[in-house]
């Protein structure tokens, strides 16, 4: 696979080699006349000895199954690093090392069967009715402090259908594109010249409108008490943010995309979901490998589609609601073993891709769940885990009670953490995941 990135401009400003022996402190504040002033940075801030930051970037992919998968069949007995692999996790044993199943976790509070796929990536109760507020899910959480350094902050996919587990902070999901065609063209085929020039002026004439927007809201701003005063200014800060993504989406608009060796896929059957899988798969490693984005979350939606795969003859919802009758459990077995079997894939294809202090895979976290433990009696506990990657130790399964479930959102602490976003909780997370420890 070879790849062409596009090139970037060299930085016209040089390090000064000389460093003050009493370096100023980074919080230094200016004072005078009942005014405090905080110093942008400054060279003279540099600590002795102090080197730029040249750790890799860090990345996070989720997939979602909207079925679950059988924990008996995904689950090892023994815990720890030495267990007996597992039927679906056999197709991975030469990634062994690279993964962790984790199982007996839940979302505290969360239920509902199905409804539940809107909290997977959230950990938010939002109820039967779907009338409760959802919150910010992890891939966003990420895209939104981290997302500004790459053409796309994160990408929100799906096998079939626009449902999705990605939403914004205020609740809202984001639809998600289904096909890996029209992917493709999003992230490696440029826009014609007149398009490009559409969408500069299009991005340019939204900011301009921010900008009178602005005006007239500090004109406002005069005539308003302390209170409205106080909320005007947090418009003020989200009217800057969307000034950011702005100017970033036009810089980005003039760019090349990368070009890769590979041809724009075509989609195969719509009943056929391991293929899809297999071929959005694909288009995100392409999407990562470039550096296109560093964060996608992939949803697996519940369809009764029949699958072309041999020896199974009924659609996969049919078959997940198996009430254990051993034909439908047989035949779902060999559903589910294609699905891991693809995340397997997906794993080895980052691990081959060598960075410079490392591989695709050392640096990104590769998540595989579901919001179904049990789809047959839409059983929200002990939802199938495996966590690839992302500079974990691996090798291991860690096996909480199943009983008492263990916080899903520990894992996720744990991976906004190792992402580089220095947060103590999420949601149900208050702690990062006990026994999944990082490494590098």
């Amino acid at each position: 696979m070879s790849l062409k990135l596009p090139s970037t401009a060299k930085r016209s400003a040089m390090k000064s080699t000389l460093v003050p022996r009493d370096a100023i402190d980074r919080r230094t504040v200016l004072r005078g006349s009942g005014v405090a002033v905080a110093l942008p940075w400054l060279s003279a801030m540099q600590s002795v000895g102090a080197s730029e930051d040249t750790r890799p970037a860090r990345r996070f992919v989720s997939v979602s199954i909207g079925l679950g998968l059988l924990g008996e069949n995904l689950f090892p007995e023994d815990a720890g690093q030495s267990y007996q692999t597992s039927r679906y996790l056999k197709s991975l044993q030469d990634v062994r090392e690279k993964f962790t199943v984790v199982s007996g976790t839940h979302h505290p509070g969360v239920s509902n069967g199905h409804r539940a796929e809107a909290s997977i990536l959230t950990a938010t109760p939002i109820g039967n009715s779907g009338a409760a507020k959802n919150t910010i899910s992890i891939d966003q959480l990420m895209a939104k402090h981290l997302g500004q350094a790459t053409r796309f902050p994160s990408l929100v996919l799906s096998t079939g259908g626009s449902q999705s587990p990605s939403y914004t902070d205020t609740g809202a999901m984001i639809s998600a594109e289904s096909s890996p065609a029209t992917l493709f063209a999003r992230l490696f085929i440029d826009d014609s010249e007149k398009e490009q020039v559409r969408q500069a002026n299009r991005i340019r004439q939204g900011r301009s409108i921010m900008d009178v927007i602005g005006e007239d809201a500090k004109r406002l701003e005069r005539e308003l008490g302390s209170g409205d005063r106080q909320r005007l200014d947090a418009y003020f800060t989200s009217v800057r943010e969307l000034e950011k993504h702005m100017a970033a989406n036009e810089r980005w608009a003039k760019l090349p995309k990368p070009s890769v060796d590979a041809k724009r896929p075509v989609p195969p059957s719509q009943n056929d979901v391991v293929g899809c899988l297999s071929m959005m798969m694909n288009v995100m490693k392409l999407a990562i490998q470039t550096d296109s984005t560093r964060f996608i979350t992939l949803n697996i939606p519940g369809s009764n589609h029949r699958l072309p795969i041999e020896g199974v003859d009924q659609g996969h919802h049919t078959l997940s609601h198996h009430g254990r009758d051993p034909e439908k459990l047989a035949q779902l077995a060999l559903i589910e073993d294609e699905l891991v079997a693809t995340y397997g894939e997906f794993l080895r294809s980052l691990a081959s891709f060598e960075e410079p202090s490392g591989n695709l895979l050392d640096h990104t976290s590769v998540l595989m769940t579901s919001n179904l433990g049990n789809a047959s009696n839409h059983d929200n506990r002990n939802l199938p885990v495996l966590i690839g990657g992302g500079g974990f130790k691996h090798g291991q399964h860690l096996a909480f009670d199943t009983k008492n479930n263990h916080p899903l959102a520990t894992l996720f602490v744990s991976i906004l953490q190792q992402t580089g976003l220095p947060v103590g909780d999420f949601s149900s997370g208050t702690t990062t995941m006990s026994g999944l420890e990082p490494t590098v």
